[in-house]
C-alpha cells in the first residue's frame, strides 16, 4: 500500500475522525478532573495518572478505530463492515466533540465555584497543622496584655518558619478566647487538628508561661509544661515551646529551621517590649495607630541599634502609610527601604526584613524588582500570611491574575479569618473580571465583619462594574465613613462613577473642590487623573498618571484600582501612545 493509497485508507476508516474526538475528550477530561478532584482534596498523583492514562490510550483508540467499525448495527471489523456496505454515520464523531466541550466546560464550573465556598473538612485537615490561640494574660496590670499577645506571636512566628507545618497566623486565632470550650469548630473553622493554649503571668523581671498542646479533633492533650523565667529568659521559653511542638507533631526540621527557631533577635528585654508594642499597634491598622507603633519602633531600635526585627517593623509602618493617610507617599517610601535595608543588613536571614523590603520596593513602583525579594522571604517563612498577600497584589497590579488569585488563596489559608486579606482576594476576583466569585467573595468577608471599611471599598469596585452605580455610590459613601481609607481616593471614586452615569457636572465639582484641596495641602495625582480620564480629558489624565508615577501616589493591588494596566478607569487612554509608554515603565519593561 502507498502513502496515498494508506492516508486515504485512514480517512475512511474513519481514523481521523476517531482522532480528533478522542483528543477533545481527553483534553475535556484531563480540563476537568484537574478542577474537581483538588476541591475533594485526591491526591495529585491520582490526577497524573488519568492523564497518563488519556495519553496511552490514544493509540489504542488509534488501532482499534482501523480495526473497527461502528454502524448501525453496531460494532463490527471493518472487513465485515465493508462487505455489508455497512458503515458509520459520518457526523457521529461531532457529538463526541460537542458532549466532550459541554462536560469539559461544566466540569471547569463546578470545580471553580466549588473551591471558592468549601470549608475544611475533617479528613481533609493536615495533621501537622497548629494555631496558637491567644495567651491569658494572668498579670494583675492590664497593660501587660501587649505583652501576652507577644509572646503568642513570637511563639507562632518562630513555628511558621518551619515548612512542614501549616501555621495560622495570629489575625485569624484573635478572634476567639484563649481556652474556649468548642475547640473542634474552632480548629476546623480554621484548618487545622492542633491547637496551642497558654498564659502569661509578668511581674517585674519574674515570667511564668503555662502552654498545653490539644489535639482539637480527638480532645487528646498532647503536652503541657510550666516555665518560670526571668524575663532576659523569655526567648529561650519561646524557642523551647517551639521546638517541643514541631518534635510533638513529628514535623521534619532542617538545618536551618532549627537555627532560626533558636534564634534571639535582641539582648535587651526592655527593646522586645518595645518591638511588642509596635506591632501591636501596627495590627490595629489605622493611621493614628500606625504612627504609634512607629515611635515604639524608633525607641526600640534606640535601645538596641542592632534589632533587625524593629526595623523591619519600622519599614513596615513607613510602606503602608500612604494608604491610609492623605499625605505625601515618597517620602514614606524611601523612609520604608531605608529601613528595609538596614534589616537585611543586620540580618539577612531574616524573612521579616525580606518582606517589608519588597512590599516597600512594591510601593516604590518597583514591581518586577519585587519579586525576588519575596520568594527569598517564602524560601525562609513559608507561612507568612502577609507576604503572599502583598505579593498576590503586586501580581495582580501587574495583571498576572490566576497568579495573583492562588497567592492571595495562599494567604487566606494561612490567615482564613483576616478582613483584609479576605477583601483583596475578592478584589482579585473583580480585577480579573470574575464578578460572581468576586460578589461572593466579598458577601464572605462581610459575613466576617460587617464593618469594615475596605469591604466596602471592594464591594462598591463590583457594583460599578455590573453598571449598579446606585450601589457602588453608597458604598464608596460607607467606606469613607469608617475613615480607614484616604477621603480624597474615595471621593474620585464616587465622581468616577457620576461621571459614567451622565452626571458630569456632580463628578467635575468633586474634582474641582480636590484641585482647590491641593493648593492648600497634598492631593494625590493618581485620583485626579482617574477623574479626567473618565471625563474623557485624555491630555490632563496623562499628565497627571505620569505626576503619580513620579511622586509614588499609584496604589498597587487593592479594588482593582491598582494602576494603569488594571485600572478600567483609564481605558479610553489605551491607544494613546504616552499612555503606552508609562504602562511600561510602570510594569518594568524595556523602553
Amino acid at each position: 500500500m502507498n502513502s496515498g493509497n494508506f492516508f486515504a485508507e485512514l480517512k475512511r476508516r474513519n481514523v481521523y475522525k476517531v482522532a480528533v474526538a478522542y483528543i477533545v475528550a481527553g483534553w475535556a477530561l484531563s480540563q476537568g478532573i484537574a478542577q474537581v478532584f483538588p476541591v475533594f482534596d485526591i491526591p495529585n498523583w491520582v490526577i497524573r495518572l488519568i492523564v497518563l492514562l488519556i495519553i496511552i490510550g490514544l493509540p489504542i483508540a488509534l488501532v482499534l478505530a482501523w480495526m473497527f467499525e461502528l454502524t448501525p448495527q453496531g460494532i463490527k471489523r471493518t472487513e465485515t463492515a465493508d462487505a455489508a456496505g455497512q458503515h458509520s454515520r459520518g457526523n457521529a464523531w461531532i457529538y463526541v466533540v460537542i458532549i466532550a466541550a459541554a462536560f469539559s466546560i461544566g466540569l471547569f464550573f463546578l470545580g471553580r465555584y466549588s473551591a471558592g465556598n468549601r470549608t475544611a473538612s475533617p479528613a481533609a485537615i493536615q495533621n501537622k497543622s497548629i494555631a496558637v490561640l491567644p495567651f491569658d494574660n494572668l498579670s494583675r496590670d492590664p497593660d501587660n496584655a501587649y505583652f501576652a499577645e507577644g509572646v503568642q506571636d513570637e511563639i507562632l512566628t518562630r513555628l511558621a518558619k518551619v515548612a512542614d507545618l501549616k501555621v495560622i497566623s495570629r489575625t485569624s486565632t484573635q478572634h476567639f478566647k484563649s481556652a474556649p470550650e468548642n475547640l473542634p469548630q474552632i480548629a476546623q473553622q480554621l484548618g487545622v487538628a492542633n491547637i496551642l493554649e497558654g498564659s502569661i503571668q509578668k511581674a517585674n523581671d519574674q515570667v511564668r508561661v503555662n502552654v498545653q498542646l490539644i489535639n482539637a479533633m480527638t480532645d487528646a492533650h498532647l503536652w503541657a509544661d510550666t516555665f518560670d523565667r526571668k524575663l532576659t529568659d523569655i526567648f529561650a521559653v519561646e524557642s523551647e515551646i517551639a521546638k517541643t511542638i514541631a518534635d510533638t507533631l513529628q514535623a521534619k526540621l532542617t538545618g536551618s529551621e532549627k537555627t532560626a527557631i533558636s534564634k534571639k533577635p535582641t539582648e535587651n528585654p526592655e527593646a522586645y517590649e518595645l518591638y511588642l508594642k509596635g506591632r501591636h499597634f501596627w495590627n490595629r491598622r489605622t493611621e493614628a495607630d500606625i504612627r504609634k507603633a512607629l515611635e515604639y519602633f524608633q525607641q526600640a531600635i534606640a535601645k538596641d541599634p542592632s534589632y533587625a526585627l524593629a526595623y523591619a517593623g519600622l519599614a513596615d509602618c513607613y510602606a503602608i502609610l500612604p494608604a491610609y493617610t492623605n499625605g505625601s507617599p515618597r517620602q514614606f517610601v524611601e523612609s520604608a527601604i531605608t529601613a528595609a535595608r538596614r534589616a537585611i543588613e543586620l540580618d539577612d536571614s531574616l524573612s521579616e526584613a525580606h518582606t517589608s523590603f519588597a512590599n516597600a520596593m512594591a510601593a516604590d513602583l518597583q514591581l518586577p524588582a519585587s519579586e525576588g525579594e519575596f520568594k527569598r522571604a517564602f524560601g525562609l517563612n513559608p507561612n507568612y500570611a502577609s507576604a503572599h498577600q502583598w505579593y498576590g497584589e503586586v501580581l495582580q497590579s501587574l495583571g498576572r491574575f490566576d497568579e495573583a488569585i492562588a497567592e492571595i488563596r495562599r494567604a487566606r489559608d494561612l490567615d482564613p479569618l483576616s478582613l483584609i486579606i479576605n477583601s483583596v482576594l475578592a478584589s482579585a476576583f473583580y480585577s480579573a473580571g470574575r464578578y460572581d466569585e468576586a460578589s461572593q467573595q466579598i458577601q464572605r468577608t462581610f459575613d466576617l465583619d460587617p464593618s469594615f471599611g475596605v469591604t466596602f471599598w471592594v464591594r462598591a469596585q463590583i457594583n460599578e462594574a455590573k453598571g449598579d452605580l446606585e450601589h457602588a455610590v453608597a458604598d464608596y459613601n460607607k467606606a469613607s465613613a469608617t475613615g480607614s481609607l484616604p477621603s480624597d481616593q474615595v471621593q474620585a471614586m464616587v465622581a468616577c462613577a457620576n461621571a459614567r452615569v451622565g452626571k458630569r457636572a456632580e463628578a467635575e465639582k468633586i474634582l474641582n473642590e480636590l484641585v482647590n484641596e491641593s493648593r492648600n495641602r497634598f492631593v494625590a495625582s493618581y485620583p485626579l487623573a482617574q477623574i479626567q480620564a473618565v471625563l474623557g480629558n485624555k491630555d490632563e489624565a496623562v499628565r497627571l498618571l505620569e505626576k503619580a508615577y513620579d511622586e509614588r501616589s499609584i496604589p498597587i493591588g487593592g479594588a482593582g484600582n491598582g494602576g494603569p494596566k488594571i485600572d478600567n478607569r483609564f481605558d479610553s487612554l489605551r491607544d494613546d501612545p504616552r499612555f503606552q509608554k508609562l504602562l511600561a515603565k510602570f510594569m518594568g519593561e524595556a523602553q
